[in-house]
């Protein structure tokens, strides 16, 4: 039915346990700084909207809260690329020493030795984030095809299920970069951005398999996030109550923000856990058809744009220069 062990990828979320606890340190804090900011934005903007009549002050309450989250939803926008550094791809990197049963430290040890190696693989945290940025431009190209050619065959209803479909592809190959920097990480190759392009053929030629994986996933993803809502609809009513003003709207957005967190932080990598597991399953002893690649590189730029980088850099090591794993070379995110 599925290539998965659940039970497996329950037991890696145990062993990795401190980058679970990192995570939910992360993202409800993240959470809890939206909630204080937008609070105290709809705060301020109240105490203005005294000095007008009702309308005004609801709509000053308003203004100022929709500001305030704004602005930290901002901030946690500018710092992604760390997110992705610190958290994604350290926790991948752990999950795939534990995939290939190796022994890692515990507790805050665990989190120094993932950045060692994602230090090691990558280099900084700007250059991972622009060659995750080349990835998943690859893949929106896919992705943007499998829904071309859906949109134009002639079958009645197909429009009311493109909603769903697309809903799928987004969370199918949402996860596909994080394979992708595990394929690197797994393989120790000195260029990362070769690595890279391995991977995304290798994911290419295997996409049945990956996509039937997927499409259980995704299932499990949206009942589990849907369930998490609900739940969080509790709390977020309470954060509601002690704003000022009052707006079942603003606890739906915090009841979404909160199931984020729970999903960013428990949800997701769960189903990373289960996509390498699938990922390495499939590929095993395979290597990159040189026909996909060259499909790849017919359909997308960015694709092509990894290959110059990959040959850049080994031209760079045969003549003497020594860049890092993935810095050295820029990339427009």
């Amino acid at each position: 039915m599925w290539d998965f062990s659940i039970a497996k990828s329950l037991g890696l979320m145990v062993k990795t346990a401190p980058f679970v606890v990192f995570r939910l340190m992360v993202y409800f804090g993240i959470t809890i700084a939206l909630i204080l900011v937008t609070g105290t934005g709809a705060g301020v903007g109240y105490g203005v909207g005294l000095m007008g009549d009702d309308g005004f002050r609801a709509s000053s309450t308003f203004w100022g809260g929709t500001l305030g989250f704004g602005l930290t939803a901002g901030v946690v926008f500018f710092f992604r690329d760390y997110l992705l550094y610190l958290i994604q791809a350290g926790h991948v990197a752990v999950m795939v020493e534990y995939l290939d049963g190796k022994t890692l430290p515990g507790g805050k040890g665990q989190i120094t030795y993932a950045q060692g190696i994602v230090a090691d693989r990558f280099g900084q945290a700007s250059a991972l984030f622009a060659l995750d940025q080349l990835i998943k431009g690859v893949i929106n190209v896919v992705t943007g095809l499998l829904e071309g050619l859906m949109s134009i065959l002639p079958i009645p209803g197909l429009d009311r299920v493109m909603g769903v479909l697309r809903a799928y592809l987004r969370l199918a190959v949402g996860l596909v970069d994080e394979i992708i920097l595990a394929h690197a990480l797994r393989t120790r190759s000195d260029n990362a951005w070769a690595a890279a392009q391995d991977g995304l053929v290798l994911y290419a030629q295997n996409a049945r398999p990956m996509l039937v994986n997927a499409a259980w996933l995704t299932l499990f993803v949206w009942l589990l996030s849907f369930l998490v809502f609900l739940v969080m609809l509790a709390p977020a009513a309470l954060v509601v109550w002690a704003l000022p003003g009052e707006s079942s709207g603003v606890m739906l957005v915090f009841a979404v923000v909160f199931a984020w967190a729970v999903k960013a932080a428990l949800i997701e990598p769960f189903a990373v856990a289960c996509m390498l597991q699938v990922f390495f399953k499939v590929t095993e002893g395979q290597t990159p058809k040189p026909e996909w690649s060259a499909r790849l590189a017919q359909a997308s730029d960015k694709f092509r744009e990894l290959g110059e980088k990959a040959v850049n850099w080994t031209m760079g090591r045969a003549a003497g220069v020594a860049p890092a794993p993935v810095s050295g070379q820029t990339s427009t995110p």
